[in-house]
Formats: structure tokens, sequence, C-alpha cells
């Protein structure tokens, strides 16, 4: 495939996944957001612009607010590229042949720019190379936290630690930053993050290994799911979604 010169930074993209289509967002430098499939294309698209929007509030001087509209995987960035394909096979799960129908885009959907699967492009990082069965962790991805405070960042830290199919409570995750009792805040902090599942937060649980609450898509039933499309166990059992 030709390397085309990239739009204009920044830019954000939809794209076809097994759980539906997400987008993800960059600028020059890094990622700036990823959004999980909404009800809708558009409600996902404005869900992560929204949030893109608030985040520049809160760090006025963070360079342009504007993210342009990218359709085709030509006219992506290589970091862009890199991110869709990393998530695109993480999200495939561990039998990702299995269900291959999400890789056949509708006709609508690529007169929306929706970008279709796009795996065979990633390039694994030392980390996935050192287990090539695993699904890929994305450690390698950069991601840009302006507006992100400090507490925020070393849960997320922490969590991109976690390899697909790990969990964690949030209690463990408060204690192993040395916050004990934070349990509720970590908890608030993955709420709140806009990297999802570059940081993987569907990977970390309540007290007692429940799911606890999330933010994406339709909410613990998305967490549980993609648990569960990536080997991953929660109170004990795999038997949701029968994959």
């Amino acid at each position: 495939m030709t390397e085309l010169a990239p739009l204009p930074f920044p830019g954000h993209a939809l794209f076809v996944t097994r759980i539906g289509v997400c987008a993800l967002a960059w600028n020059a430098r890094a990622i700036t957001a990823v959004q999980l499939p909404e009800a809708s294309w558009a409600e996902t698209r404005e869900r992560l612009l929204l949030g893109l929007h608030k985040r520049h509030a809160l760090q006025p001087d963070h360079g342009p607010a504007a993210y342009a509209a990218v359709t085709s995987v030509e006219a992506l960035p290589a970091l862009a590229r890199q991110a869709i394909a990393g998530l695109q096979r993480l999200l495939a799960g561990v039998r990702g042949e299995r269900d291959a129908d999400w890789t056949r885009l509708a006709p609508e959907a690529t007169a929306q720019g929706v970008l279709p699967d796009m795996r065979e492009v990633y390039r694994p990082c030392a980390a996935d190379l050192a287990e090539p069965q695993a699904l890929p962790a994305l450690a390698q991805i950069p991601l840009d936290e302006f507006g992100v405070p400090d507490f925020q960042a070393r849960v997320y830290a922490y969590t991109r630690g976690l390899k697909p199919g790990q969990t964690r409570t949030y209690g463990e995750v408060a204690a192993a930053l040395g916050e004990l009792g934070a349990a509720r805040a970590v908890g608030q902090a993955l709420g709140a993050n806009p990297f999802a599942p570059i940081v993987p937060c569907h990977r970390v649980l309540a007290a007692g290994r429940a799911p606890g609450g999330f933010s994406g898509g339709q909410g613990a039933v998305t967490k549980l799911r993609m648990l569960e499309i990536e080997g991953g166990a929660w109170g004990g059992t795999l038997s949701l979604f029968g994959d």
C-alpha cells in the first residue's frame, strides 16, 4: 500500500471491530482518545469529540481542538493506522477468525467513512513478540493525556500493565498505587477513561470480582463481553456469551 501524506493534525476516524464501530482521535504526537461503540455511528463520533472538547476546555493551550474526519486508510498517519489495527486485533479476541462477519462492511458503512479491517498491517511490539500467541498489549501506542488529572494518569499507567485476560479489582489497583481506601476513586478514574481499551479499564472489576461499572458501549455487558473475547475470567465463569 502506497504511503500518502497524512492530513493536517489532529484527526479522527471511525473503524470496524468485532464489537461494533469504534472511533479514534490523534494529534501529531500521540493518540488523544478512543471511543467504544455507542448506539449509532453518529453517537460514537459525537461522544468521542465531546470528550475531547471537554479536555481541551480544561487545557486550552494544548493545540488545535478541531479534529478532521479521516475516511480512508490511505489518509491515516502511521500512528493512527497502527493503533486501529492493534485495537482490531485485540477486540477480535483469542479466536478472532471464528466470527468473521464483522469484517464485512455494509455499503452504508463504507459510504459513511467507516474504515475496514486492517489487522494485517499491525506491526507487533517487543512485548507482542515475546508472546506471539497472545493478543496485542498495545503498550507501545503513545497516549496524549492532556486534561487528565495526575491520579487518573497513575491509574491508567498501572492498568496498561495488565495483559489481555488479566484482571484486578479497584481495591487491588488502589493498593498497588499506595492509596489504600481509594477503591472508589480508582473506579471513578476508570469511569472517565478516554482511551479504552488501550487503557484496558474493562480488566478492573469491583470487589468480589463483580463486573462493576463501565461507561463505554452497553455498560457492564460490553465490559464482560470484552473480557470474555480476550479469554479473561470474572466471577469464576466464562459462560455469558458462549464464545
